[in-house]
């Protein structure tokens, strides 16, 4: 395991133990909303000179009685992400970690990771307004939340991907990417 752009099959002790954190499927919790709810607070008031619009709670934790990741997702909308790299130091601030974009491998966005200890927390992803990934984002939990048992068939694959990925997020993710991408597409 490695984060996204070091190689694989190795592991670097300059990596903090966040990094390397285990994919682990917890049942639903109920407190995931509240959690949510604080930090867009917190995060409403850090990034609002780079705001373009409502900080929004995506990822499994959004979706009630989904099986989940005990990780946070939430997603900003940013006028330009280049723009809103001043934004780093803010958030740092508050204990969130920018994960290079380099290392992340995905230039639509800018992400963040937030830990407690040895463990991710929340991650938190910055977004340029209107994007395509914005919208999907938000298509797949919208789906999920108003289709129980799209969101059942989600849980077993998600089960089986950390059982068989544990110690590979990408791997994981990618597991499941088929599954996301016919979601988005039968909402369209």
């Amino acid at each position: 395991l490695s984060p996204r752009g070091a190689p694989r099959g190795t592991m670097s002790e300059q990596w903090p133990t966040w990094a390397t954190q285990a994919v682990e499927i917890r049942a639903w919790n109920p407190t995931w909303q509240q959690e949510a709810i604080d930090l867009i607070g917190d995060l409403g008031a850090r990034l609002e000179p780079w705001l373009g619009g409502c900080i929004e709670h995506v990822g499994s934790t959004a979706v009630p009685n989904l099986a989940a990741k005990p990780i946070i997702d939430l997603m900003a909308p940013v006028a330009s992400l280049s723009e809103s790299g001043n934004a780093d130091r803010a958030l740092a601030e508050a204990g969130w970690h920018l994960v290079p974009p380099e290392l992340d491998g995905r230039p639509w966005r800018r992400m963040y990771v937030l830990p407690d200890g040895d463990r991710r927390t929340a991650h938190l992803h910055l977004v340029e307004s209107g994007h395509p990934r914005w919208h999907e984002a938000l298509r797949f939990r919208n789906q999920l939340r108003q289709h129980p048992e799209l969101a059942e068939k989600y849980a077993r694959l998600k089960r089986i991907a950390a059982e068989v990925h544990r110690r590979d997020r990408d791997a994981y993710t990618e597991a499941k990417s088929a599954f996301v991408r016919e979601v988005i597409r039968d909402a369209i």
